[in-house]
């Protein structure tokens, strides 16, 4: 490889997860920290560790200026932004090559292009990939927006052009509630985004959101099957499959060959993601948008194809060709992951940072943790309420959810709530094991079933 050391530009299980592949490939690991993250674990398992700042993320890991200047102190070859803060900043991915280090990602420009919705919407439709009916590009004012409306018909979304995570949309049944929501997503957008751009997509009714996993190395480029992410709490995903349960073969050629005609489209370098609304009853996919770096749901597409994809992603930025041929890469079998946040499920999803008193993580063929706790970790306030991610593999899907029921009943968190307890009815609802789920499916199951059940309690076994 071309790099020989990467600087770690974010926190938490993620940071860890980069630290232990670039050291599995003999690379120098430099991990950047916040004064609150001072005692995490990728700061003890880095090489090397540098403080950059105060706890707010505006402070330290969004600091594109201090996180350049420990690179350039501890002398690094390249930096993984990771998920979150900078990884989809056009900018500062400029900045690090402008530094004379590899940004271990897509370039500045595709960043840019694809970062945008309407501009990657439009690039999708150039590639030949369905696109929801919408407007054509952003819309400038709320009776442009009615207008488009009226064409496309009711119930629509109201996007934010830049951005994700779910910020910045509304979805309107009426055109009262058209005319109320625009602003208010415009305004939201510009307070999260800096941009208060928004576009308008018709509302695909109980669709499933199934996405791609895309590689490419500027001049190869392959897909590594989909994942299925339709199990949602407010726009925020809660549980990922590999591959999407019930998909017909010929769809899922359709979709994957379709992810990698938009990747080549761009000459696209790194990992990705290009996400779609799936139509069971129409058999009909339409592109979302695509996510320009790696997914919080990538170990669940590693453990149906062997891959490791933060490997893919650091030797690709070392200038290696992709490691692998489409006709390398097939389906082993099912993986879950289950998203296991600092929350309470009975109390609202109240957030709930603390000391983790005991961890005891179930071992076994197929099980893998994701995480940065350990016993007498504190979870600080200041960030996401994700602690990690249980990720299982069985030879099909009915023996990974077998599987999942036991590995949850392992999983042993005191000292602060967790969503385990979120994960178990999940994995014991008969409309979830029978694969019976669409995008407002959560919500819908929240208020109605996981409300009535009985809860409170802090610890899990």
């Amino acid at each position: 490889m071309t790099i020989s050391s990467v600087l770690i530009a974010n926190r938490g299980e993620i940071a860890v997860r980069i630290i232990r592949a670039a050291k599995a490939l003999g690379l120098r690991t430099v991990q950047v920290y916040s004064h609150a993250d001072a005692s995490s674990l990728a700061v003890q398992l880095a090489d090397e560790a540098i403080d950059i700042g105060a706890p707010a993320a505006k402070k330290s890991y969004l600091n594109i200026e201090a996180v350049l200047a420990a690179a350039k102190a501890a002398k690094v070859d390249a930096i993984h932004p990771g998920y979150g803060f900078l990884s989809e900043n056009a900018d500062f991915a400029e900045a690090v090559v402008a530094a004379g280090m590899k940004f271990v990602g897509p370039d500045a420009s595709a960043i840019r292009l694809l970062g945008d919705k309407v501009a990657a919407r439009q690039v999708a439709a150039r590639a030949g990939v369905p696109t929801v009916p919408g407007s054509d590009g952003r819309v400038s004012d709320v009776t442009e927006a009615a207008a488009i409306v009226a064409r496309i018909g009711l119930p629509v979304m109201i996007k934010a052009a830049a951005g994700g995570g779910g910020r910045g949309i509304r979805i309107a049944h009426t055109l009262e509630d058209f005319e109320r929501h625009f602003p208010q997503a415009s305004a939201e957008a510009a307070a999260a985004f800096g941009d208060g751009g928004l576009y308008i997509e018709k509302v695909i009714e109980k669709a499933r959101h199934v996405e791609v996993q895309i590689l490419g190395d500027g001049r190869n480029f392959v897909h590594c099957y989909e994942r299925e992410c339709s199990l949602q709490r407010r726009r925020q995903k809660v549980w990922e499959e590999a591959p999407a349960a019930g998909l017909p073969a010929d769809v899922r050629k359709s979709l994957c060959d379709s992810a990698v005609a938009l990747a080549r489209s761009v000459g696209y370098s790194g990992a990705g993601t290009v996400e779609y609304l799936y139509d069971d009853a129409s058999r009909h996919f339409y592109f979302i948008e695509v996510n320009t770096r790696i997914q919080v749901e990538h170990p669940a597409t590693e453990m149906i194809t062997g891959l490791d994809l933060v490997q893919e992603m650091l030797r690709i930025a070392g200038g290696q060709p992709l490691s692998v041929r489409q006709e390398d890469i097939s389906i082993a079998g099912h993986a879950i992951e289950c998203r296991i946040n600092a929350e309470d499920p009975h109390k609202g999803f109240m957030p709930g940072p603390g000391t983790v008193e005991t961890l005891v993580v179930p071992q076994g063929e197929g099980i893998r943790f994701d995480t940065m706790l350990f016993a007498g970790y504190t979870v600080p306030p200041f960030y996401d309420s994700l602690l990690g991610k249980l990720i299982v593999h069985g030879a099909d899907r009915a023996a990974c959810l077998a599987k999942l029921r036991t590995a949850l009943a392992g999983l042993r968190i005191t000292g602060i709530p967790t969503t385990v307890p979120l994960h178990q009815a999940l994995a014991a609802d008969a409309d979830v094991t029978a694969g019976r789920f669409h995008t407002r499916f959560l919500e819908d199951w929240l208020e109605t079933k996981f409300a009535a059940s009985p809860g409170g309690a802090r610890e899990v076994a």
